[in-house]
């Protein structure tokens, strides 16, 4: 008795555990339209990538400017004498 329950515990286990495929299908006017959609989505990607970069190289070229005014001033600090 104590097999025949194991038995059934251990085939509920490996038929629950077995991956099921999908039986979706896709019509051809679904394919088409997903594959027509294809390059306005490339283009809104590109289009918000090229903005997000322009917005980086404002910000990074924002701090270069900065960093270089730092170093010159030290720069010209080294070459002026002190008054104390």
């Amino acid at each position: 008795m104590i097999k025949l329950i194991l038995g059934a515990v251990i085939g509920v286990a490996l038929y629950t555990s077995v991956a099921k495929a999908d039986t979706q299908t896709v019509t051809p006017k679904e394919f088409v339209n997903t594959v027509a959609s294809v390059p306005h989505k490339v283009s809104t990607h590109l289009q918000n990538e090229w903005v997000d970069i322009k917005e980086y190289q404002k910000k990074s070229w924002a701090e270069s400017k900065a960093q270089l005014a730092r170093t010159k001033d030290q720069i010209l600090g080294f070459f002026t004498k002190s008054s104390k």
